[in-house]
């Protein structure tokens, strides 16, 4: 391995050892008063139980695989190392996740004590929070990279260049679908989870018992705090892991197939590595001042993120120029994967901010009532869809065409892939945004439930608004990058049939294509019921158990009894580990399954069909939940009726059918069309093999 290979495990380093500092800075703080550090202790206890038994189940589930896996390795139909790096992909997706969830939990109440200080206080509280999940996804990825490259490149060392560097390349890419696999059961598990309890909560609590957000009376109080973790800490955590990972690897695995040497197949480790330190330098410009307005707070935030991006746009000029020179046309690419984020994010927050007229149309309609408040909020969320759609086609044109894909497509699409790259490449504060509003959202509820006084609950409420907007926006990258990323993993499928000789027939006339489309579009609506009715009925069970412990634990809403906070997380649990296997599962099922009956080109339909739809719906999803979040906060401020009013009732009705659209089904869709893209690219042999149409 040449000497610049050690840029990538250097940068894992500072990553790691920024995510170190980052969590001791925070865990200076103070927890606060006991009553604080009891309620903190009860939802670090949920939210590990939690995470306990779903990795329980996906130890067994990844176990089937790994066997699968093993048995097509020894017929020679996949490398050696495959199910092992399989494994490993699944167990740093969810380690990732779970320090996330861990240092989440432990800030909570240091961001509410901290309010009690300053606005700037609990903001730097909560943002070191999130970055310690940014840094660590980030710092795991390019460990676990750049140790299998070391063993790989040692194991087939006695290789010629070409055939090692197509062996490596083939491995990694079931790296990437270990860490898909982990990313879905716990994206739609933990968003299950943190919706059934969400919902319930709202429904008796603020609907019908008539009693505020997070009052410490309401029993499923907790299991909503330990869903925020679980769901979107634990879970975005590995879903932005495999987005990261998934990129990466079909970057690497196009830079082959382009006729490239090891420095270009190395170039998005390295352009990983460079991000890591544009990040850093981005998050010491997170500052704002006491009593900010919401516009100010997102500014403060804009700024790290926009500022990593200019020093990543530097940055990565240098590190084309020394490591391609004759090759520079492919740093345009980076810049449009740069750009191409900015606009998706600065397009998710004019949706899902109030500061901007589409999520106060939403808050006006509650004027008149829920239907209006449902139907408005649908209506932001499918006209959201055309900036980022346009911003993405843009970018795939550009992406293809600056760097010589009109004279060589293999160019114009490892550009493709690089620009989902560069997209991700600072990821590591992208992911400190998204993952900060969870601790602040928490940090809310504990203020509550603490008792603290209103000026503390105003101060994390603001940076709750905040966080919507922000995970809206994470939301909006990881879609934008997976319609990149996908589109590069279609192109590494077809590379992968040509190396076993045989060539696409991707006309409109062939009827295997046609069908494929039409299967692969219904895939992302399948998957949404699946996954919100299973919210539905986990909601319906917490509505029944707050209702019954309201009516059976006497003094319970007269303040003067303690709710049975462990039923509520229990009957979560129970819901969302049966309800997660069956969405989980079609992602791998389902491209087998039409392979064998459709053969290739029935393949590449399902996978291009799947791409259309679940991009638009996954961003349609995500801005409508956040923008009806956002409209009842908005109501709550003291617009339009303030807490309590018919408006603001109805605009909690919106916020429930909003929440497993952005936080369950939504963010889970990229995911989706992730999974199944790697699938199909280890499982190509075996179709091809036992395709009934080749």
């Amino acid at each position: 391995m040449f000497p610049l290979f050690w840029i990538a495990p250097a940068g894992s380093f500072f990553a790691l050892f920024f995510a170190f500092v980052l969590s001791r800075t925070t865990k200076r703080f103070d927890e606060g008063t006991d009553s604080m550090r009891q309620i903190a202790q009860a939802i670090r206890e949920g939210a590990r139980a939690y995470l306990k038994r779903q990795y329980r189940l996906v130890v067994i589930i990844f176990g089937i695989v790994f066997v699968l896996l093993l048995v097509l390795s020894l017929y020679k139909l996949l490398p050696t190392f495959v199910p092992f790096t399989f494994l490993t992909g699944g167990f740093f997706s969810a380690l990732s996740g779970f320090i996330g969830m861990t240092q989440a939990t432990n800030s909570s109440a240091r961001t509410a004590n901290a309010a009690q200080t300053s606005l700037n206080s609990a903001l730097r509280v909560a943002f070191g929070a999130g970055g310690v999940m940014g840094f660590t996804v980030v710092g795991l990825s390019l460990f676990d990279l750049s140790a299998w490259m070391l063993i790989l490149n040692w194991y087939y060392g006695s290789l010629p260049m070409q055939e090692r560097l197509l062996v490596i390349t083939q491995t990694l890419i079931c790296y990437g679908m270990g860490a898909s696999f982990q990313a879905l059961f716990a994206r739609v598990g933990g968003g299950i989870f943190t919706k059934a309890a969400d919902v319930g909560a709202d429904l008796v609590g603020k609907v019908e018992a008539d009693i505020p957000e997070d009052d410490p009376r309401n029993p499923a109080t907790i299991a909503d705090n330990v869903g925020d973790n679980v769901g979107d800490v634990a879970g975005m955590g590995a879903d932005l892991y495999e987005s990261y990972v998934g990129s990466i690897v079909a970057a690497m695995a196009l830079a082959f197939a382009a006729g490239f040497d090891i420095r270009g197949i190395l170039l998005p480790m390295f352009l990983a590595a460079t991000g890591v330190v544009a990040s850093i330098i981005g998050t010491f410009l997170v500052r704002t001042r006491e009593e900010a307005t919401q516009r100010e707070l997102l500014l403060a935030i804009r700024k790290g993120v926009w500022g990593a991006g200019i020093f990543m746009a530097g940055l990565s000029a240098l590190l084309i120029y020394v490591l391609m020179p004759e090759n520079f046309n492919f740093y345009w690419p980076i810049l449009i994967g740069l750009a191409c984020g900015m606009i998706i994010g600065f397009s998710t927050e004019f949706t899902t901010s109030d500061n901007y007229q589409p999520t106060r149309s939403i808050a006006q309609a509650a004027q008149t009532g829920p239907a209006t408040v449902i139907l408005e909020g649908l209506s932001v969320g499918m006209l959201s869809t055309i900036v980022p759609v346009i911003a993405v086609a843009l970018a795939i044109i550009a992406g293809y065409y600056l760097p010589g894909g009109a004279q060589n497509p293999q160019y114009g699409l490892l550009g493709v892939a690089v620009a989902a790259v560069g997209m991700l490449s600072t990821l590591c504060i992208t992911l400190a945004t998204d993952a900060y509003g969870p601790v602040a959202d928490n940090a809310g509820g504990s203020a509550e439930m603490a008792g603290l006084p209103k000026d503390v609950r105003k101060r994390t409420d603001a940076l709750d608004a905040i966080g919507n907007t922000t995970a809206a926006t994470g939301k909006g990258f990881a879609i934008g990058s997976a319609a990149l990323t996908v589109m590069a993993l279609i192109a590494a499928y077809r590379s992968q049939l040509l190396i076993f000789g045989m060539d696409l027939d991707l006309r409109v006339s062939n009827p295997q294509v046609i069908i494929g489309l039409f299967i692969g579009a219904m895939m992302p609506f399948a998957f949404c019921s699946l996954t919100i009715r299973a919210v539905s009925r986990a909601a319906g069970l917490i509505v029944l158990e707050v209702r019954r412990q309201f009516r059976e634990i006497k003094g319970l809403l007269e303040g003067t009894a303690r709710p049975d906070y462990a039923e509520a997380v229990n009957i979560c649990t129970g819901a969302a580990q049966k309800e997660m296997v069956i969405p989980s599962l079609m992602a791998i099922i389902v491209p087998i399954v039409i392979g064998i009956l459709l053969g290739p080109n029935g393949v590449v339909g399902l996978l291009v069909g799947a791409l259309v739809a679940g991009f638009v719906v996954a961003l349609m999803m995500a801005n409508a939940g956040g923008a009806w979040d956002n409209a009842k906060k908005y109501i709550e401020k003291g617009e339009l009726g303030g807490k309590g009013s018919p408006q603001h009732k109805a605009a909690v009705v919106g916020d429930t059918v909003g929440d497993p659209f952005k936080d369950t089904a939504g963010p889970s869709l990229n995911i989706l069309i992730k999974l199944m893209s790697t699938v199909s690219i280890v499982f190509a042999g075996f179709i091809l093999h036992f395709a009934l149409f080749k």
